[in-house]
């Protein structure tokens, strides 16, 4: 979505940090980049005045003059002030303190209400609720009939007591003479309201009726259903690829009915993503959530700070962490953990349960992209091939039991058979074993204590700052004290170091923490993060 904005940002500065100082037409002219960036991704006219004005009067202060790098102060100004044109803080959902919380989404047709009620209602359910959907657009063609099959792939239950306009014309608000009704949305939105309650539902999702343009009848409507259920939450649905536009239709429902929160969907799409700058500060009300997807599961909070990340390429390691978690299964970490410590050797069978994990954490793609600096990569991002995923797992499965504990037992003949289980050519296998005894090196290595096999710099890799590119000379081994006392001190000695060695490294590879001891003081941690760290880091 941010791709073009992503990019310009990320040029402009780029060519201010290697300035070791600023003056006053250095800053304008960053100011005036940004603002052609902001321009070019629709975001609203008042919207970039306002940032613009805000960072540059930052930007020739003090706290950019006295600084000892300013290019990076601009950098960091500029993602504050994005963080606060997003909407600052995270804002999660007002819950009733009186079952049922009855959400109400509105918004015009084709902006996605309601494959997003499906989708809030999968990730209500996720969160340990009861939801409910209730199908109170009974304008659009089949747009119960809709409703229902969403609520049956995201597995939550539909009210659905009116069949709607399945006549494929736009049914009339009223039942006057030479007109047609197809029931009262309003009554239906406080019928499924009371449903709720009587069945033991904590949430009501009412999906409610949208137009092409907004119009008296809408508004009356929405304005209806909204005083009738009490609605505790009014979600504005917001395409976040249709501009201007958006944020213009968002400040009339805003206006006419009074809505507590957007929600951007077709965020995964390529448009210029105006609408989402502009939304939060227009209506004066935060984004809560934002649509990344077709499936059910494609639903995310939305974090202003982390959103601000992407958008200037810093990354969004908190939100890949999260993932991360709900994907990987503890008493896998744990198996893992237990294998590395009692040096087993890592297996095709571990290889498939990793894979599987990542598969659950969703799209390659988009888990790269949430790298710092992986916008830089875009070209090979884009041209990386998931379905090579699919072809490596059908190479595994079509080993035996065997054969996955013992890869280097796979001679000619297995190979050729294990190609033609999985459909690929016997070099695929051959290069898929050769990646795997990779792998399985790089663990014997961090088992050991040291880093990455061949990173320059890095404990236990290639050369490092100021050593010679020439091959190093080995180190003599110590040789043994002929003093039995003596030798069984020093072999105890060794044998604790090499045990503190591998605990440090399985702190860093399965994220158990910091080694005890070890001052985190200095380092320099995006927000939130010390939650994912031990007790003795925070």
């Amino acid at each position: 979505m941010f791709n073009s904005l992503s990019d310009r940002l990320t040029d402009t500065f780029r060519n201010l940090k290697r300035k070791g100082s600023l003056t006053e037409s250095d800053v304008n002219a960053t100011i005036r980049d940004i603002r052609l960036a902001l321009l070019d991704a629709d975001v609203a006219l008042p919207v970039v005045k306002s940032f613009t004005g805000a960072v540059r009067e930052r930007a020739l202060g003090a706290e950019v003059s006295k600084s000892l790098n300013p290019g990076q102060q601009v950098v960091k100004i500029v993602n504050e002030e994005l963080v606060s044109i997003l909407g600052g803080q995270t804002r999660r959902l007002n819950l009733a303190k009186q079952p049922p919380t009855v959400i109400m989404l509105a918004g015009l047709q084709g902006s996605g209400k309601t494959t997003f009620a499906g989708k809030l209602g999968h990730w209500l359910r996720e969160a340990g609720h009861t939801p409910i959907l209730v199908a109170a657009d009974l304008q659009r063609p089949n747009a119960v009939n809709q409703l229902q099959v969403v609520g049956e792939r995201a597995g939550i239950p539909v009210f659905a007591p009116e069949r709607g306009n399945v006549f494929g014309h736009d049914a009339a608000m009223d039942s006057g003479e030479g007109t047609k009704s197809f029931g009262d949305p309003v009554d239906v939105a406080v019928d499924g309201v009371e449903n709720a309650r009587t069945k033991g539902h904590d949430v009501v999702i009412i999906d409610t009726a949208g137009r092409l343009a907004v119009d008296v009848d809408l508004m009356r409507q929405a304005h209806d259903i909204r005083l009738e259920t009490q609605a505790d939450e009014v979600l504005f649905v917001i395409d976040a690829m249709i501009g201007q536009a958006a944020v213009e239709t968002a400040k009339a429902f805003a206006d006419g009915v009074g809505i507590t929160g957007s929600v951007l969907t077709k965020l995964d799409g390529d448009a210029r993503g105006g609408a989402a700058l502009s939304v939060a500060t227009v209506t004066g009300e935060p984004i809560l959530f934002a649509s990344t997807g077709e499936g059910y599961k494609d639903l995310e909070t939305f974090h202003p700070d982390r959103m601000a990340s992407r958008i200037l390429d810093m990354g969004d390691v908190l939100t890949l962490i999260e993932q991360a978690e709900k994907a990987f299964d503890a008493a896998q970490q744990r198996e893992m953990a237990r294998k590395f410590m009692a040096e087993e050797d890592f297996t095709f069978d571990d290889f498939l349960e990793q894979m599987q994990a990542i598969k659950k954490m969703g799209s390659l793609k988009q888990m790269l992209g949430m790298m710092p600096g992986m916008q830089q990569m875009r070209a090979q991002l884009d041209s990386l091939d998931e379905r090579e995923f699919d072809r490596v797992e059908a190479m595994v499965r079509s080993m035996t039991p065997f054969e996955r504990t013992h890869p280097k037992q796979i001679n000619g003949s297995r190979r050729a058979r294990i190609a033609r289980g999985s459909g690929v050519t016997p070099s695929d296998v051959n290069q898929l074993l050769e990646r795997f005894g990779q792998a399985q090196k790089m663990m014997r290595q961090m088992r050991k204590g040291g880093g990455m096999p061949g990173m320059p710099g890095m404990p236990g890799g290639g050369a490092g700052k100021g050593k010679g590119k020439g091959k190093q000379q080995p180190q003599r081994k110590k040789s043994k004290s002929g003093n039995p006392a003596k030798r069984a001190a020093e072999e105890k000695a060794a044998a604790q170091r090499q045990e503190e060695g591998a605990q440090k490294a399985l702190g860093n590879a399965f994220g158990a923490g910091a080694a005890q001891g070890d001052d985190m003081s200095d380092l320099q941690l995006p927000k939130g993060f010390e939650k994912f760290l031990g007790n003795d880091s925070k």
